[in-house]
């Protein structure tokens, strides 16, 4: 009985169309959009000048800032000084680096030289990095000073290094174990949530099956009920492992994707598999129509996707959402993944991830076997 079932929901599945848009050709068009849009942006900052004092020591200035690694410095020629500060104002632009008249005149006369920087109120955040260069470069100007200073009083040039030494270091020390960048969130991102869309497909084919009178079929023969759950649940199981596979092998060869040890991915995807498609059946067994599912569907599928990490960087959320996201499967799936194809992670790292995630799948299970009965009174003779 119980292969029966499975050969007919095989078989459904095959020649329902929509499946495999919903699945394998939507998730992969998302994962070229936005592996798109952030994979490939540039590492380096760019920051608008315009130079008022046109002199060999505002030159040295910008030259200096050249040589900064990750930053590249632009001019526009084609606007004046005050159509530029006014692209800002008007939101078009967010800074704009100036170096008024007077810079090279004010230096030699050991004068403060300003460096104005016009930015737009609203992106600090882009910003930022060019202020913290800027700080950087007024600190080495004043440590040279004091150097200057310091030799005129008597100290060489050795004494006046070690006088100008911080007493404190921070060391950045980086732990991952492969390069972290926009692949490693989009792909493992929205192959664990487009995951949990079987669960459209488990919702259809149970309401299909209860209004075609199938079901009511069926109650007249001695199958258990726990016989057709497993029939319905096994050939989803093998939708989504092909699924993730089709996915996770489409970012390798395409971007490059970091996949770390494949056991560990096979355990999440497997784990993955068995969650959603248990969150399916226990779906299907309350929704009274196929629109209310779908609509249960989304709402898990989207919410858990923006809570879980799935479309940001979880460390990226509020805090309120990170809380909220822990107890959802996308997290963990999510995290699971991640740990091993950035940080290195193997089977023995990952086994709280597939434990969480198989509990979800056969707490699904349960709860649909024991509503199971109920559900199958509503099927139509």
């Amino acid at each position: 009985m119980i292969k029966s079932i499975i050969r007919k929901e095989i078989q459904v599945v095959l020649k329902e169309k929509g499946t495999f848009f919903w699945l394998f050709l939507l998730p992969i068009f998302f994962i070229v959009i936005f592996s798109s849009i952030f994979g490939n942006t540039s590492d380096k900052i760019t920051i608008s000048f315009y130079d008022q004092d046109h002199s060999e020591m505002s030159q040295m200035f910008l030259k200096q800032l050249r040589q900064i690694p990750g930053f590249e410095l632009k001019k526009d020629s084609s606007l004046s000084l005050k159509e530029q500060i006014k692209e800002i104002k008007e939101g078009r632009s967010t800074s704009l680096l100036v170096i008024p008249e007077g810079y090279e005149r004010n230096l030699k006369a050991n004068r403060p030289a300003e460096i104005q920087l016009f930015r737009d109120a609203t992106a600090d955040s882009a910003v930022a990095p060019i202020k913290a260069v800027l700080e950087n470069m007024t600190t080495s100007f004043r440590e040279a000073k004091l150097s200057q200073t310091l030799q005129t009083l008597g100290q060489n040039t050795d004494q006046a290094k070690i006088t100008l030494t911080p007493p404190v270091k921070v060391k950045e020390i980086k732990e991952n174990a492969a390069k972290l960048n926009m692949i490693t969130q989009v792909v493992p991102g929205y192959t664990v949530m487009f995951v949990f869309f079987i669960m459209i497909t488990i919702v259809r084919n149970f309401i299909k099956d209860k209004e075609s009178g199938m079901l009511s079929r069926l109650r007249s023969t001695p199958m258990k009920s726990y016989h057709y759950l497993i029939g319905m649940w096994v050939p989803n199981i093998l939708v989504v492992l092909t699924q993730s596979t089709v996915l996770l092998v489409f970012g390798k060869v395409v971007y490059g994707l970091h996949i770390g040890d494949l056991l560990s991915i096979i355990l999440i995807v497997i784990s993955l598999a068995i969650c959603a498609t248990g969150l399916g059946l226990l779906l299907s067994v309350f929704v009274r129509s196929e629109n209310q599912g779908v609509a249960f569907v989304q709402i898990i599928t989207m919410g858990g996707a923006v809570v879980g990490g799935l479309w940001f960087p979880y460390d990226f959320l509020p805090r309120f959402a990170q809380i909220v996201g822990k107890f959802t499967p996308q997290y963990w799936a999510q995290q699971g993944m991640q740990n091993v194809m950035i940080r290195g992670a193997h089977l023995g790292d990952i086994w709280i991830t597939v434990l969480i995630l198989l509990a979800f799948g056969l707490i699904g299970l349960v709860i649909a076997s024991l509503r199971f009965k109920k559900f199958f009174t509503t099927a139509i003779n």
